[in-house]
């Protein structure tokens, strides 16, 4: 069996990766910047490793050959980072990495963040190493953080629609993935099985919360000038997603994860019934 590493194994998608090979039995090796906080998994190993020491992340990386690269947090480094990660993974003798990228990832994409994405895909693929990519469209977990504490979801998304997919099964997805080699070379829809609109998003919050929960369409002027006190680049990327929401380029729906799992994805609905955590904050 190929050695597996995976990255970002103290968050929200990198944990549920590391527990569900932990189920399934599959020795991996978790690459985290502190291990204190690594999940404890059957089977892992757990090393220290960070993008920001290109010789550090090299090192953690000896003997694997099958790598889920979970993107760094947005920020102005983000890419400097990602280059030092794709650049060590391939000196490290990778072979594979199962990259998180984003749908609609392209050099000229409305959402800012979706362009990093298309270039980290550009460099792994430049550095010879063999590439997988799950570009997922926005997380449901995220959705009700949306609505601020008012119960309103602002943002310039017009009547555009998304199919939000869980965590959960992004997961179900990567793991399925990292096991099969066959899924080298491949670019993937990431997506749950319906798409609605915000407003739709808005009224099953309402349900499940029993608030009054609604979607007020802003412009791109009002949504700029709300987020005013932000830095430059979290402004575009707030502002972006939206944007990219109402020109219809994360419209998109897959059957990715059903096709590769065997197991549909949760619709909206269904996550905000499996999952009230997510939504428990504004009750």
């Amino acid at each position: 069996m190929d050695r597996i590493a995976v990255t970002g194994a103290t968050g929200q998608l990198g944990s549920r990766v590391a527990t569900l090979l932990a189920e399934r039995g599959v020795p991996h090796r978790l690459c985290v910047r502190d291990p204190a906080r690594a999940p404890r998994a059957a089977g892992a190993e757990v090393v220290a490793a960070d993008y920001a020491d290109p010789a550090g992340f090299r090192a953690a990386l000896t003997g694997i050959s099958t790598l889920l690269l979970v993107s760094g947090h947005e920020g102005p480094e983000r890419m400097d980072l990602h280059r030092n990660a794709v650049r060590a993974a391939a000196e490290a003798g990778v072979d594979r990495v199962v990259y998180t990228s984003f749908l609609g990832a392209a050099p000229h994409a409305t959402f800012t963040f979706a362009r990093e994405h298309a270039e980290t895909e550009r460099l792994i693929r430049e550095h010879g190493l063999r590439l997988t990519a799950l570009r997922n469209t926005l997380y449901a977990d995220v959705a009700p953080h949306f609505a601020g504490p008012d119960g309103v979801l602002r943002g310039p998304a017009a009547d555009g629609r998304l199919a939000w997919v869980a965590r959960q099964d992004v997961a179900r997805l990567a793991v399925a993935c990292l096991l099969d080699d066959g899924h080298a070379n491949q670019v993937y829809d990431v997506t749950g099985p319906e798409a609605i609109d915000l407003h739709e998003t808005a009224a099953l919050l309402s349900e499940v919360t029993g608030r009054d929960i609604t979607y007020h369409p802003e412009t791109e002027q009002e949504a700029r000038a709300s987020r005013a006190g932000a830095q430059p680049w979290q402004i575009d990327g707030w502002v972006g997603s939206y944007l990219a929401v109402a020109t219809g380029e994360v419209a998109v729906t897959s059957h990715t994860v059903e096709h590769v799992t065997g197991r549909r994805p949760w619709t909206f609905a269904e996550f905000l019934a499996a999952e009230p955590h997510a939504w428990a904050h504004l009750v």
